[in-house]
């Protein structure tokens, strides 16, 4: 619900409120936490209109005081802006005045870009506040979108220009100044190749804190999105505000902490290497950010993202829909394989009852190692000498769908597409063309080559039966420039990349509606919310080793579902660290995610196979509570015991997955308290038939020595009458 009272906004959800207010003309940020009854008093915001050396913008007031809902350069305000625009005089002064403002019902599209969605009956409604500087013939709209049973507001920004042309220099999606914030955390997710989104948690200390991406991608090394919490905020209690950017491409997010405990933090674009020209009668639209408040600790605030990025984000046939058990062939094989090699392969999966069989790199061109090829996305006859139509065909007549890799966007300098358009990369005159993996990154800010991308991929699986798409990614950017953009907008490759790049998406996506789409980028490199926008699921790791997996799998629920997870079993040495773990703790730790095979099931033990195929009947029981249910993260991050609990949306099934990363001799008791049940409830485990109430399960927990090594334990609980005790059962 959305309140205007002419002077202040409120926007509410079911449990927390938004507050902004009107003083001389600038808009300002009042209030953002648990839902108000009534509005806030605006003098709270404007009790310190001036302070030493300030300079006095606002008659006796400074705009460098107060909270502001988007800041610009040039006038008193030095800290960090959310808008800064420079002028062909040389000028970088603007200041922004509200005009007016709408409300309306529902939720309008960002063109060519990625974002939440609402659904009749959700109860959406959109703010849309008009802001201007008449002096230039700039407008900006700023966009609040309130998601009232998701707990969510979603935020973007439309910079028009109805003046002379002009450049901006930074277009933030969203800014939030709090005043008098106390001691307090930022937290955020962070890593590399194959040890994506650790949990980093440090003070907010005065200065200038967060992270960002300048790789043309969000990245392993960070992840958009942050959090700001109370110092005693965990899992179950404490204030959490949320900061998630709908964006692929390089962004910035940070907190500025002022001498006055007044911190702002912002998220969008990274303005690092961002200069984007706009001529009269022109726009630009930011990325969406979604923000979060949550009282109720990080799991309160991570069960928000969950549901609304699940229902409201992701989208198509598969959102809802039982997703794949599949097998993936590339480190069963890597690149050498033939057709029978990988039939051999899918026979053995159908037999455990496996449903998916997918073929990864290697299948096109003359590419038998990283060298070549990508690019010509026609088949290898020496490895498939009926081409990829007979290889389908003989794993559907297995009763299996049939997968198959690509990596579209890259380009090997050893390829015929390369020799014919070497213009196509991105590349800056002159300049030596860096090479990553042998490869080079098709400029996809140009329409031509988007065209390509579209056509080439259409035309496989036009012909081919293909259920299954796995979307690679495996460079970052370097030498960013087109050969197609004048000078004046080579500032803008990286933004018109990812515009391009979700074109690509979109167009494919419409066309194949059959084909179930899953993300990659040398595993969790582009594991955003703007990829889940067209690929309900990503691949969340190369690494592949269930102990590491425990960690990056954490992080991740931190803002995405185990729904979004992609989660192999793979064999062991582990082929990234080669640590041996029991086949049962890799089927239980990718369970809950995604679940499928990244090995050769003819190279299993009997009692392997056995446990595969048990796994894969129980997650096939499980699935709904894993990917519709919410997820309670019962224990720390890096815990010696990782103990994770899903319960249904119907709280009649809760599942528990207790799994021990490091086991110590004579090991003391602990007790892991399970969340989110009905504590008036009766829950019996499936395992030994002992009936727990709920709040016995919440307030005192199971008992649980962490005794073995890589031990795991998956323990179903199921809500019973509450006179289950009359009836002789045993009761806690």
């Amino acid at each position: 619900m959305i309140e205007f009272d002419g002077t202040q906004f409120l926007l509410h959800t079911e449990h927390t409120t938004y507050a902004m207010g009107l003083f001389q003309g600038l808009l300002l940020h009042l209030y953002w936490g648990r839902r108000l009854h009534r509005a806030p008093d605006a003098s709270i915001c404007t009790s310190f209109l001036s302070r030493p050396l300030s300079a006095k913008d606002l008659g006796d007031a400074s705009s460098d005081n107060l909270p502001q809902e988007y800041a610009t350069f040039g006038s008193a305000d030095l800290r960090q802006p959310a808008l800064d625009v420079r002028y062909q005089n040389g000028s970088t002064v603007t200041r922004l005045a509200y005009v007016d403002h709408t409300v309306t019902d529902g939720k309008p599209p960002l063109p060519g870009l990625p974002a939440t969605y609402c659904e009749e009956g959700d109860g959406v409604q959109t703010l849309e506040i008009h802001l201007a500087d008449e002096t230039v013939g700039l407008d900006v709209y700023l966009s609040y979108t309130v998601f009232p049973t998701f707990d969510a507001i979603a935020r973007s920004a439309r910079i028009v220009n109805h003046g002379a042309a002009f450049e901006l220099d930074a277009a933030l999606s969203a800014m939030v100044d709090f005043h008098g914030l106390g001691e307090c955390d930022l937290v955020h997710l962070d890593g590399a190749w194959a040890r994506e989104r650790a949990v980093t948690r440090n003070r907010i200390v005065p200065g200038t804190q967060g992270v960002e991406s300048r790789y043309g991608a969000s990245s392993a090394m960070h992840n958009p999105f942050l959090a700001i919490c109370s110092a005693n905020a965990d899992e179950r209690q404490g204030d959490v505000y949320g900061f998630s950017l709908v964006y692929s491409g390089c962004f910035t997010a940070r907190v500025d902490l002022d001498p006055y405990n007044g911190a702002r933090a912002a998220i969008g674009i990274n303005p690092f290497h961002f200069r984007y020209l706009l001529e009269s009668g022109e726009s630009f639209t930011t990325p969406e950010a979604v923000l979060v408040y949550s009282a109720d600790g990080f799991g309160g605030m991570s069960r928000c993202y969950h549901r609304l990025y699940r229902t409201r984000l992701c989208r198509g046939k598969y959102r809802d829909a039982d997703r794949f058990v599949l097998l993936n062939n590339w480190e069963a094989t890597y690149f050498s394989f033939n057709e029978d090699r990988i039939v051999e392969i899918a026979k053995k999966a159908a037999e455990i009852g496996v449903d998916t069989m997918v073929l990864d790199d290697g299948w096109f061109g003359k590419r038998n190692d990283g060298g070549s090829s990508l690019g010509d996305w026609v088949e290898n006859r020496e490895k498939l000498p009926g081409g990829l139509e007979a290889l389908s065909d003989r794993i559907h007549a297995l009763g299996l769908r049939f997968g198959l890799w690509f990596e579209p966007e890259m380009v090997n300098p050893v390829s015929n597409l390369y020799e014919a358009h070497p213009d196509w990369v991105l590349h800056v005159e002159g300049r030596p063309r860096s090479e990553t993996r042998n490869q080079l990154i098709l400029d996809l800010s140009r329409q031509e080559v988007c065209d390509y991308v579209i056509e080439a991929v259409s035309a496989v699986l036009r012909r081919v039966r293909i259920e299954y798409v796995k979307w690679d990614m495996n460079r970052y950017m370097s030498e960013v420039g087109s050969a197609k953009l004048p000078p004046e907008r080579q500032g803008e490759v990286m933004h018109r990349y990812m515009l391009g790049l979700y074109h690509v998406f979109e167009t494919l996506t419409t066309r194949f509606p059959h084909v179930l789409f899953e993300g990659c980028a040398s595993g969790g490199g582009r594991f955003d919310p703007g990829i889940l926008h067209y690929m309900p699921q990503i691949w969340t790791s190369d690494d592949t080793d269930a102990v590491e997996r425990l960690d990056i799998q954490f992080g991740t629920s931190l803002v995405y579902p185990y729904s979004t997870m992609s989660a192999h079993v793979s064999a062991t040495p582990n082929h990234q660290v080669g640590r041996t773990t029991p086949f049962q703790m890799r089927c239980d730790v990718a369970l809950p995610g995604q679940f499928g095979f990244e090995l050769d099931l003819n190279r299993c033990t009997d009692a392997e196979l056995e446990t595969a195929r048990a796994s894969i009947e129980r997650y096939r029981a499980l699935q709904c509570v894993f990917h519709e249910g919410d997820c309670y993260r019962l224990t720390g991050f890096r815990d010696d015991c990782a103990a994770l609990a899903f319960v249904a949306p119907d709280g009649e099934t809760a599942v528990v997955s207790l799994l021990t990363r490091k086991a110590t001799p004579n090991a003391v008791d602990r007790y892991i308290r399970l969340d989110g049940l009905d504590e008036r409830a009766v829950y019996r485990c499936e395992q030994d038939g002992v009936c727990y109430g709920g709040d016995f399960l919440m307030y005192r927990g199971l008992a649980y020595r962490c005794g073995k090594e890589h031990e795991s334990r998956l323990l179903v609980f199921h809500r019973v009458a509450d006179d289950a005790e009359k009836k002789g059962e045993s009761r806690q």
